[in-house]
C-alpha cells in the first residue's frame, strides 16, 4: 500500500472537492445565485468540508487531523440541510436537491470512515515525516 503524503490524494477530499463544484454550480443560477445569504452558505459550507480534510491533514497527530475531519463532516451535514432549504423556497428541484444531497451524503460518509481508521490508531503521526 502507497503512503499518502498529499492531501490531494485523500479520497474524502476529492468527494469534498466534487461537492464544492456542484454547490458552486448549483448557487450561480435562477433565483438561487440572486439569495445572496443561502447562495453564500451553501458554497461556505461546502469550501469548509473541503479545506477541513486539507488543513486537518497537514497537523503533526492523527487526534487533531481527526478533529478536523469532525469539522468536515458536519460541514457535509449542514450542506445536506442548506438543500432541504432551497428546495423549500424552489431554489432547486427535488432532482437537483437529491444530486446535491447524495453527494453530500457521500462526502459525509468517506469523511467518517476516515476519521474512524485515523482513530484506530491515534498515535500515529497522521502523515509520513518529510524529514531526511
Amino acid at each position: 500500500m502507497t503512503a499518502i503524503t498529499r492531501f490531494e490524494d485523500l479520497i474524502a477530499w476529492q468527494e469534498a472537492r466534487k461537492l464544492t463544484q456542484l454547490a458552486y454550480a448549483v448557487t450561480s443560477e435562477g433565483s438561487f445565485a440572486k439569495d445572496f445569504e443561502m447562495r453564500d452558505q451553501l458554497r461556505a459550507a461546502a469550501l469548509s468540508a473541503m479545506t477541513n480534510i486539507a488543513e486537518g491533514f497537514d497537523n503533526e497527530s492523527s487526534i487533531e487531523f481527526a478533529r478536523f475531519l469532525g469539522m468536515a463532516r458536519r460541514s457535509s451535514v449542514e450542506v445536506q440541510s442548506l438543500c432541504y432549504a432551497a428546495m423549500d423556497v424552489k431554489h432547486i428541484t427535488e432532482d437537483v436537491f437529491q444530486t446535491c444531497y447524495d453527494q453530500a451524503k457521500k462526502t459525509k460518509a468517506i469523511i467518517g470512515g476516515l476519521k474512524k481508521a485515523i482513530l484506530k490508531n491515534p498515535h500515529r503521526p497522521a502523515k509520513p515525516s518529510t524529514s531526511s
